[in-house]
Formats: C-alpha cells, structure tokens, sequence
C-alpha cells in the first residue's frame, strides 16, 4: 500500500508516519511545507528508512499536488496537514482559511482527478481520510453531554471555524463527486513531540527552566486527552477498516480541567525532574510558579467525545490511561533535551532544506 500523508512533519503527522514505518507494510510519501510547526528532527530515523519519502510542498499548489500524485500513485490519502493553534489563529485567521480550507479543497480536487483516472480495482480501493477536531462541535459548557458523530457544528474560533468549513467540504466532494471519504474528529493530544506552543510541552518546558506557568483563566476549561500515539493507531484502524463516508470521533476518556493537567505536570516534574540537570525550578515546588493570565476571547469550556462508536465499529480503545499517557510524555521531554532546545533556539529550521531535498 502506497500513502500520502499530508502534514507528516506536525506533531500527530509524524507520531502516524512513525505508527506506519513500525508496524504496517507501505510505502510512505510525506507532503509537508514545512511551517514553523514543521519538524524534521521528530521524524529523524525515517529518512533512513527505504519505505519513506519526503516532499516539502505546499498542499495549496495544486501543480505540485497533482505532480506528486502521478509520481507517487497512492492508494490513501491521509490528509493532517493544517494550521492548528487557536491562539495564532486569532491573531492572524487569514492563514487558517488559506491551509485549512483552501489547502484541503486543493487536495481533494487533485485526489479526485487522481482517482478517477485509477483502474479497477485501485479505483475501488482508494481512501481519502480527513482528519480534524472536536472543536467544530463548539462547547459544552453546562452539560454534561459528549460530543457524537452527529452533534451539530458550532465552531467558535477562526481555527475551529476553519476545520469545520474543511470538513464540509470533504462531505461535498463524497456526495456530490463519490470520491471515496472517510474522516476523524479527534480531542486533545499530547505526547513526545509536541510543538512547545501548546499547553502540555509549554508547561513542562516552562516549569524545567523555572519560568512562569501561564493558566487562561481560573484554568477551569475542560478537554478530553488523549495520547498521541494512541490517535496514530485509530488513524491507521479508521483508514484501513472504516467505513467509507462515515465519521468516527476518536478520544482518550480523559476529562481532565487544565488546571489539573497542570498540577499533574507539576507532580510528575516533582517525581522524575529531582537531581534532573535540565531542571532549573526553585526550590519552592514546580506548583508555586503557575501564574493565572487574562483568559483567550471566545475560549471554549469543555470538549468531551464519545469513542464509542470506533469502539464498538472497529475494536479500537486507547491503550494509555491519561496518567500513564502524561508520564511517559513528562519523561520523553527529560530524557531528550536536544529536541526541545533545538526547537526554542529555532536551530530545527536551519538545517530544513538540505534535509528535505536528500
């Protein structure tokens, strides 16, 4: 089996080409432009590995896309490539509508032009998996209701608004076009890996160097957790075993407020960082330098999914706990320094260019 996957250099992107390489027998073509997200370093042995293809391209370039297309000739797309920080997509909404919704008509057209010109029986066999969030379904504040394949969309951010309009569009293309769509809506990930402007590394990073711990609010926002390696098994269980047109929401059964999963950060830091010679916090506890910030405009209060239906459709379960899931994350950043610190010094995009041409 030949994939795209479109975005591989992100944090969830290269957690599934990692999945891929380790335990499934295909051919991989990595399409990725390479934004500030963008980190090749997270996908350091796969360039080794003869399976393993890298293209630094812009999903907008509908030339290139098709070029790539004919060259590589998929048999699934796996589309991830997005921006994805709400905080960035409220200062500068303009490049969510341009990458998440342009960039994603862009591939659909040119997977569809692909597959139609595909001979049986790759024509039937062909994929095009969406992968999105739980933010499209909006907020849950004052219930106690989780979010199902069939929650009506009320996205409330530019970035959220952005995804939901991508996953229409991949509908429309299904419907109207027949093109072969499946798509996901995942909650919050974490794991090794994870760009430092999110809330789990930026705490950990933050409490290590002894710096402030930035809490929107009074930290009371609630969100479902879920391991990122645990998403990159479900992606690989949806696109190989899903059901055409169909959407499965995939989640950790973690409702944690951030608060929480700040103190559990703290604690863990507490636990594994003592003696650590990358820790530099005071000697007061990793918990006296939280520090509560105004909170974001339009900040929603709880995401919650029900995995049900993938469960129940597909067998998958996560097989990390959210305590299991935050220790082996808490550990992996102690243990490799040298990723967090060429991405803070910005040394991880010096050397991109060569790397992606070899």
């Amino acid at each position: 089996m030949k994939v795209i996957v479109t975005g591989g250099a992100g944090f969830i992107g290269s957690a599934v080409v990692r999945h891929l390489l380790a335990d499934a027998d295909c051919q991989i073509l990595n399409i990725d432009v390479l934004t500030y997200a963008g980190n090749l370093d997270s996908l350091s042995g796969a360039f080794d590995n003869p399976r393993y293809q890298f293209s630094q391209t812009d999903i907008c370039d509908a030339a290139a896309v098709a070029a790539l297309f004919a060259q590589f000739q998929p048999d699934v797309v796996m589309h991830l490539a997005a921006e994805s920080h709400v905080d960035r997509s409220i200062e500068e909404p303009g490049a969510f509508i341009q990458t998440n919704i342009v960039g994603t008509y862009a591939m659909l057209e040119e997977a569809r032009h692909y597959w139609q010109g595909l001979e049986e029986p790759r024509r039937e066999q062909f994929r095009f998996h969406h992968i999105s969030t739980d933010e499209v379904y909006g907020d849950l504040e004052g219930t106690t209701k989780l979010f199902t394949e069939t929650t009506p969309y009320a996205p409330s951010s530019p970035y959220s608004a952005s995804k939901a309009g991508s996953d229409h569009l991949v509908r429309a293309w299904g419907h109207t076009f027949s093109l072969p769509v499946i798509i996901t809506n995942c909650s919050n990930n974490y794991g090794p890996f994870h760009f430092p402007e999110k809330l789990v590394p930026h705490i950990i990073l933050n409490a290590l160097q002894g710096k402030p711990l930035p809490v929107y609010g009074d930290g009371s926002q609630i969100r479902d957790w879920l391991y990122v390696e645990d998403h990159a098994r479900a992606l690989c269980k949806v696109v190989t075993e899903g059901k055409l047109g169909e959407t499965y929401n995939i989640g950790g059964h973690n409702e944690k407020r951030n608060l929480d999963v700040v103190h559990t950060i703290c604690e863990l830091l507490e636990e594994l960082a003592t003696g650590n010679e990358n820790s530099r916090a005071s000697g007061n506890g990793f918990k006296e330098l939280i520090t509560f910030v105004k909170d974001r405009p339009g900040h929603d209060a709880r995401y919650a999914i029900d995995a049900s239906k993938i469960q129940r459709e597909l067998g998958w379960t996560p097989q990390e706990t959210f305590e299991s899931g935050m220790r082996k994350t808490v550990q992996w950043y102690l243990d490799n320094p040298q990723w967090s610190e060429r991405v803070l010094s910005g040394d991880y995009r010096l050397d991109r260019i060569g790397a992606a041409d070899e």
